[in-house]
Order: structure tokens, then C-alpha cells, then sequence
């Protein structure tokens, strides 16, 4: 199948390239020009919009098997592609966990059948997320598993995460850690704050998060390991890793947009849209991660999409779960909130979400040139809306974010040269 995109811009060193025509044939980027005059089987105009290569989020729940009253594979690739996602990295708090070759293959075939983008499982690093014994990481390695991680929960002993960083360091492969000292969470809820005072709840401590993130930094030095740090939200946590970045020590990490754009004030009431793990930081915390993506000590951004059933997040912040939908609403948050605001340019945004990310997992995407596979997003940044959860492709409408106005709306993406999302009224 070919596609031509006829008119789109993209960014290229900051400069924007009018009328530039690009070629997809075969999955791949055929032929970037000024104008390329060729039959198509069709043809898209992007005129006033832009291309960019497809977003990558390293970090999403899809919930399936086991969760698909929160969300299906099918379902949460659609609204990854209408976000503009082309590649997502799913975590495997699931039932059962892919925690051996022939859970990991079931999945890996249910993907293949119902996946409208590119998805790329994670293995567990210990048996059922128990914490205590190891999987086979070797085996796993070998079968399919994109990295390892018992995200949703902090493995709790050093031995078992040192044991699991030399056998991933010496498959190649990295540990992903959500960072989480059991011992210092006190049943919280909400961030140890002015907020947790004034509602009255338990607060989770930064503490918890920090400590364990020191702790996995001088493990993976000793084994050698690449290690990365999920959805960091404090401000120590940005200064462990920026020091165990200059000690050379390989760890990488992310941050999410809520965590960006949010802090513990906009929690008012018991609105558990508002519940998410980590929480919602202090000011100086939320300040402290935007420095730290902008200084590199933070590498990229992923979603943490985490779809619960509107009935389970209808219970308040003692007994809803942890998590927001996030993937359909991620680009356009950030490139309203931070781009518009002059706070990051457009082309940091695009790098912390395609680039960054590739470069980061060794991933062959995120690229918008000649021979590169046809991962790509048409995004209007001017058109303006109203987020409406309502109409969210996901089946999580949990989010902070309902009736938010922003702008940079994706209008088509393409993966592997396949169109997967297509605005019927703006992508012609």
C-alpha cells in the first residue's frame, strides 16, 4: 500500500519546512520532497498541519488479560493511535502476570490479533509481582519480552533486585522500576501534604519513592544493569538520579504529563480522577521535574495510562484505585500547558516523545526521514476543543482532565504504513 502526505510541515533543527510531500510505500518512508507527483492509493493533504514522526509511550496499562472491564488490548491501541501512538510498552500487572514463556506467547499472539499500533510487552521481574522469586529473565528475554518490571508495586528487597539486574544486564535487557519503599507508604492515598491536612487523609511520603530509587542506582552500578525510573515525582528523586548521572552510573528516567502539569492543589474534594501513584507532588516537587527534563536528568515522557471502570473510581480517594487514562490526552495537554506557554519548545516536546524514548530502549522508531518505517502523526496546532471523557476511544474515562480546553489535536496516524487513525472530518 502507498500513502502520500502532500503539503505537511515537520520540524527539522527547529525550522519549519512548508509543503513538504512525503512518500510511504512498503511501511517505509519512500521519499521526502518539496513535491513528489506519484499515483498513491491514497493521498492525504496535510495542508497547515504538521508531521511528526509517531509518539512513543514507554509506559501503559492495557489491562488485558484479566482487567477488560477497565480496558482491551483493542480498545487501548485505538485511543493510542487517536493520541498520535504508534508504538506502546505495555506493563504486566495483569491475570495472570507474563511471568513465563507461554503466558508472555499468549499475549504476544492476542496482541498480534487485536493491536492497532505496535505493542511491546514487559515481563515480570518476579513471579505474580509477589517480589520474591525471580523469573526466568533469560528465558523471557529470549521469547519476546520488550524489558522487565514488577510495575505497580516497588520490589521491596535489594537482593532480589540486584540478582534481577545482573541476569537482565547480561541478556541486554533494562529494569524498569516503579520506586516504592512498602515501609514508608502508612496506607497513604494522596501526597504528605497540605492537602492530605486538610481532607483528612493518609499521606504517601516522597521519601518512599527517593529512598528506593538510591538504593536501585548503586544496585544497578554493581551489576552493571541499565536501569530506568517510572513516573518520577519528587524533587530528591530528581536529584538521586541527576547525581547517579554524573557518576555514570546508566539509569534513565520518565515523567508523566499530569505530574507536569498538576500538583497536590488542584485535589479539592474527594474526586478520585484526582488519585494517581505517585500522587500529586508539592509545587516545588512539579517545579523540580520540569527542570530536570529540561536539564536531561529526566529523559523522556510517558502516559502511565492506567483505564479504571468509572464504577471503581466512583469511591472516593480511600477506596478507588490508583490511575488515570492518559493517552488521548497527552499531546495536546503538553503542547497546550508548556509549548503554547513558552515554558519548552515544540521540538523538546516531539523529542521527549519520539526521539528520546527510542534512543533510550534502543528502539529502530521514532524517526521522520528516507528509509525509516512510516511511524507517523498528523497533528492540526491550531485546532481547539474541550476534552469531553465521554468520548474517549479508551474505556477508562478517568481523568483529571475532563473539559480542559486545548489545542494540537492528531488527525491521522499512520503505523507501519497502515493508517490506524483517521479524523473523518479533519484528515482529508
Amino acid at each position: 500500500m502507498s500513502i502520500l502526505l502532500k503539503n505537511a510541515r515537520h520540524l527539522k533543527s527547529d525550522q519549519k519546512k512548508e509543503n513538504c510531500d512525503i512518500l510511504i510505500e512498503n511501511g517505509k518512508i519512500k521519499d521526502i520532497a518539496g513535491s513528489i507527483n506519484v499515483e498513491a492509493d491514497d493521498v492525504i493533504d496535510c495542508r497547515n498541519n504538521f508531521v511528526f514522526p509517531g509518539f512513543l509511550d514507554v509506559h501503559v496499562h492495557l489491562r488485558e488479560p484479566g482487567g477488560e472491564h477497565k480496558e482491551t488490548i483493542a480498545t487501548g491501541t485505538k485511543a493510542a493511535a487517536r493520541g498520535g501512538f504508534t508504538t506502546v510498552c505495555a506493563m504486566p500487572n495483569t491475570n495472570p502476570v507474563p511471568d513465563n514463556t507461554a503466558t508472555l506467547q499468549t499475549l504476544l499472539e492476542k496482541i498480534e490479533q487485536d493491536a492497532s499500533v505496535r505493542v511491546l510487552p514487559y515481563a515480570s521481574i518476579t513471579k505474580n509481582l509477589k517480589g520474591e522469586e525471580l523469573t526466568d529473565i533469560t528465558e523471557l528475554a529470549g521469547s519476546g519480552a520488550f524489558a522487565f518490571t514488577d510495575d505497580g508495586v516497588g520490589v521491596q528487597t535489594a537482593d532480589a533486585m540486584l540478582r534481577a539486574m545482573q541476569e537482565a544486564a547480561a541478556n541486554g535487557k533494562p529494569v524498569v522500576a516503579h520506586c516504592e519503599d512498602n515501609s514508608l507508604i502508612y496506607g497513604g492515598v494522596v501526597h504528605n501534604g497540605e492537602i492530605s491536612e486538610r481532607l483528612g487523609l493518609p499521606g504517601i511520603s516522597s521519601l518512599s519513592e527517593s529512598v528506593q530509587i538510591a538504593r536501585d542506582v548503586l544496585l544497578a552500578e554493581a551489576a552493571g544493569c541499565h536501569y530506568h525510573v517510572c513516573h518520577v515525582s519528587t524533587k530528591e528523586s530528581v536529584r538521586v538520579i541527576r547525581d547517579a548521572k554524573r557518576a555514570g552510573i546508566h539509569v534513565t528516567a520518565e515523567v508523566t504529563p499530569h505530574h507536569l502539569l498538576l500538583n497536590e492543589g488542584a485535589i479539592q474534594d474527594n474526586d478520585a480522577n484526582l488519585k494517581m501513584n505517585p500522587p500529586l507532588r508539592s509545587t516545588e516537587d512539579q517545579e523540580a521535574l520540569l527542570e530536570g527534563l529540561m536539564d536531561g536528568t529526566i529523559d523522556l515522557i510517558a502516559t502511565d495510562h492506567a483505564p479504571h471502570a468509572e464504577s471503581e473510581k466512583a469511591n472516593g480517594f480511600l477506596n478507588a484505585p490508583f490511575g488515570i487514562a492518559g493517552l488521548e490526552t497527552a499531546f495536546p495537554l503538553l503542547y497546550t500547558y508548556l509549548v503554547r506557554t513558552k515554558k519548552i519548545t515544540l521540538n523538546q516536546l516531539i523529542s521527549w516523545l519520539t526521539v528520546k524514548p527510542a534512543a533510550v530502549f534502543q528502539l529502530p522508531y521514532g524517526m521522520l526521514q528516507e528509509g525509516a518505517i512510516a511511524d507517523l502523526t498528523i497533528v492540526d496546532l491550531n485546532k481547539s476543543v474541550n476534552f469531553n471523557k465521554q468520548n474517549f476511544y479508551s474505556m477508562g474515562k478517568n481523568t483529571p482532565f475532563h473539559g480542559w480546553e486545548v489545542q494540537g489535536i492528531p488527525l491521522a496516524t499512520i503505523a507501519e504504513g497502515k493508517i490506524v487513525y483517521r479524523s473523518s472530518q479533519e484528515a482529508n
